[in-house]
């Protein structure tokens, strides 16, 4: 412990009048805290107290250092409080860091939920596919599909994404619904060059996998871009569920192979490991969690 403490710990020990009740504020035993005032005696080289089994007295070295010691704790405890101000506060800023495809799909959502609820809240909205460091390039919070062992940092699930195959209906008109995975070799398919093979496409059917190769016209890292050409009919697209939910209640686009799934991927929330989170960092958090819940497919 600090000199600081000791110090706060001595003007607590002096208003409480009690070793017992001293150290139930300071949240401490009382043999630590009659310790410490004991480690600060032989470091002060004075005797602070004369100790009886009625009262605590001070000596003359203990009056002189007493009004110090009051003055520490005062400040102490404005600086406490100006801190827990600030935790509190649901204004000022948020980094945030996400992939674009999931940033995508929450910042409109979430733009529309603070303007209503905190104006004076502001949200930086990185949108990034690779990794970013958070305590060292200053970011509050991160959405990622994979974490690592960082001790530093919090990864809390925010959801499994599923990946939904489907068409707009004008394809679907023009070209027929596949049946089976095996029919999409017939079909124009919107490739997603991150995956390792974007070709195959992998899907379950009573918990057996089944693997089928595709091709078609379109070839990108870009999960929306997929999204347009599929909306504008140009074939069969691979999408995660949040980034489509509306288009298919919409009618805009047609899940197609309901009965086989494909991969489903998870999303993390990741944060700092903090004792207590700002009441900023913790609104959008919050917002998050729960359109994760809600996204989930």
């Amino acid at each position: 412990m600090s000199v600081t403490e000791d110090l706060c710990a001595f003007a607590v020990l002096m208003e409480a009048g009690s070793f017992t009740v001293a150290a139930q504020r300071l949240g401490w035993s009382k043999g630590q805290l009659s310790k410490r005032i004991s480690e600060m005696e032989r470091a002060c080289g004075v005797k602070l107290l004369h100790r009886t089994t009625r009262r605590l007295g001070l000596t003359a070295a203990g009056a002189a250092l007493l009004p110090q010691a009051q003055a520490l704790l005062e400040q102490s405890e404005r600086a406490r409080q100006a801190l827990g101000a600030l935790r509190d506060d649901a204004g000022g800023q948020v980094r945030l860091t996400l992939p674009v495809s999931v940033g995508e799909a929450v910042f409109q959502p979430l733009f529309d939920f603070l303007q209503r609820e905190y104006p004076h809240l502001r949200v930086e909205v990185d949108l990034f596919n690779g990794y970013r460091d958070l305590l060292r390039e200053g970011f509050d919070l991160a959405i990622r599909e994979h974490v690592g062992s960082e001790e530093r940092l919090v990864a809390v699930p925010l959801l499994q994404m599923e990946e939904v195959a489907c068409a707009a209906p004008a394809y679907i008109a023009a070209h027929g619904t596949p049946q089976t995975p095996q029919a999409l070799r017939d079909h124009a398919c919107l490739l997603h060059s991150h995956a390792t093979h974007p070709e195959r496409w992998g899907f379950h059917v009573d918990h057996q996998p089944c693997e089928v190769q595709v091709n078609g016209p379109v070839l990108t890292n870009h999960y929306t871009l997929l999204r347009h050409a599929a909306l504008a009919g140009a074939g069969i697209a691979r999408l995660p569920s949040y980034l489509v939910a509306e288009d298919l209640a919409e009618g805009r686009l047609i899940r197609l192979l309901p009965g086989f799934k494909a991969r489903r991927l998870p999303l993390y929330l990741v944060h700092g490991y903090t004792a207590g989170m700002p009441r900023r960092v913790k609104v959008v958090a919050d917002w998050l969690g729960a359109w994760g819940a809600g996204a989930e497919g």
